[in-house]
């Protein structure tokens, strides 16, 4: 007789500030972010998808989320608020910082400057290339074959 159990892990969901907010969207590849700059009451971590940065993206492009943030020298007077679909976790990384940046313009035009200087407001088009017909990949045609 085998006992059923529940061994799911409850991952602590974290609860979204309220308020006032500055809103800004950024894409890349297929990954699609939709950021909320909220004032910092006290001492919390930015939010992404409900769970805080820290366990939702690994610690190689942690520091990608913030740098709009550090650059124009506002990491201590907002909070990121995320909410993120699409695409792997390094270009949804990419997607919210180019929101975060973009919000940041909707306080302050003057950030603009700084924040082009660093390269945070060009979005990334690049994509991945269709597969054509008669090739096995975008460009990779069938082997020749003589005989």
């Amino acid at each position: 007789m085998a006992m059923k159990s529940d061994t799911k892990s409850k991952e602590k969901t974290l609860v979204l500030p309220t308020g006032e907010y500055l809103y800004g969207v950024g894409r890349r590849k297929t990954a699609t972010a939709q950021v909320r700059l909220y004032r910092a009451d006290k001492k919390q971590s930015h939010i992404v998808n409900r769970k805080a940065y820290d366990t939702y993206f690994p610690l190689s492009i942690r520091e990608t989320i913030a740098t709009p943030l550090s650059v124009t020298g506002l990491s201590d007077e907002y909070i990121v608020s995320a909410t993120v679909h699409g695409g792997g976790t390094n270009a949804q990384a990419e997607a919210v910082r180019l929101g975060v940046a973009r919000a940041i313009l909707k306080k302050d035009d003057g950030y603009r400057s700084a924040l082009r200087a660093e390269g945070l407001l060009t979005r990334d088009s690049r994509a991945v290339e269709r597969k054509k017909p008669g090739l096995k990949k975008a460009r990779r045609a069938p082997q020749w074959s003589k005989r």
